[in-house]
């Protein structure tokens, strides 16, 4: 009787799913409606910006004048420019710049911005006196302002704004990995690691770098958000984005002066703008309650 108990035990216990810091975040994630709810317009945006091709009939770079400032209709669902352009269609393939410019320059600032952290908080002294004084002298600048110096030496364009945004952005993920190394290198896993002789590579690679990663996701998420703002701001300053792409800062830019007689051309790509913005911190919040054991009860 005792052995079929232990092997009833068993059973019962290798039945149960096996649990993990991942997919115990999944779990907390799944049960934040806001976060799901960011997730899915975020889905919505980039559904549009892929399919826009096929979903509209227009071009986003040519209008007929006779059209120009036409009100919302079924014909044009959010009317049109000043140059007879369909909005709608100009706003869906402005996601794809927006987008592109927010998940690229994130990609890397967070890829630069990690490697130097991880160089700053492992091996310390004079490594990581010259970057944390680099870091803090481009922390020392508004991130908008360093990014409109980095756009007006390299020219305006699209790509030299997604540079500066990159560049600029660097420090914020370079402090957060160089703290969250300076206190993983004294747990003892890693203590045990150099005790066996593990080569720094490996140990940074293997041990601390994976336990930096939920930080660096939540704080990339939001980033997302900051660096479609500041694509959009450097657009509307003409310093991004170049006529007649249809990205969304450029557009505000573009419509401004007809704000009265045609509001329609500034309410959609700044809704857009806002709506991307917050889905993606409900994102970000979500997965900081997520990944975050504090955040737990």
């Amino acid at each position: 009787m005792a052995e079929t108990h232990v092997e009833t035990v068993r059973v019962q216990q290798t039945d149960e799913p096996v649990s993990s810091p991942w997919r115990d975040a999944w779990r907390t994630l799944r049960k934040n409606k806001l976060a799901i709810v960011g997730f899915i317009i975020i889905f919505v945006f980039v559904l549009l910006a892929l399919l826009a091709p096929y979903i509209t009939p227009y071009e986003y770079d040519k209008g007929e004048l006779i059209n120009k400032n036409k009100p919302p209709s079924a014909e044009h669902w959010f009317g049109t420019d000043y140059n007879g352009r369909d909005v709608f269609t100009r706003v869906i393939y402005g996601a794809q710049i927006s987008l592109r410019v927010g998940l690229f320059s994130v990609i890397g600032s967070v890829i630069v911005g990690t490697f130097l952290g991880l160089l700053a908080g492992y091996y310390g002294r004079w490594v990581d006196m010259i970057i944390s004084r680099l870091f803090d002298i481009m922390l020392a600048f508004p991130s908008i302002l360093l990014a409109i110096a980095i756009v007006a030496m390299l020219g305006p364009s699209l790509e030299n704004a997604l540079l500066a945004i990159a560049i600029v952005n660097i420090p914020t993920y370079g402090r957060l990995v160089r703290s969250r190394v300076l206190s993983l290198k004294e747990e003892e896993f890693v203590m045990a690691a150099k005790a066996i002789g593990s080569k720094n590579s490996r140990i940074i690679l293997h041990h601390i770098l994976p336990n930096s990663l939920a930080p660096i996701i939540v704080t990339g998420t939001l980033g997302i958000a900051t660096a479609i703002l500041e694509a959009a701001a450097l657009g509307f300053l003409g310093l991004g984005a170049q006529p007649p792409q249809p990205e969304w800062g450029l557009m505000l830019s573009d419509s401004r002066q007809y704000i009265q007689k045609a509001p329609w051309t500034v309410i959609f790509p700044g809704l857009s703008i806002m709506l991307t913005v917050l889905c993606f911190n409900l994102i970000g919040d979500g997965l900081r309650d997520a990944l975050d054991p504090r955040m737990k009860h």
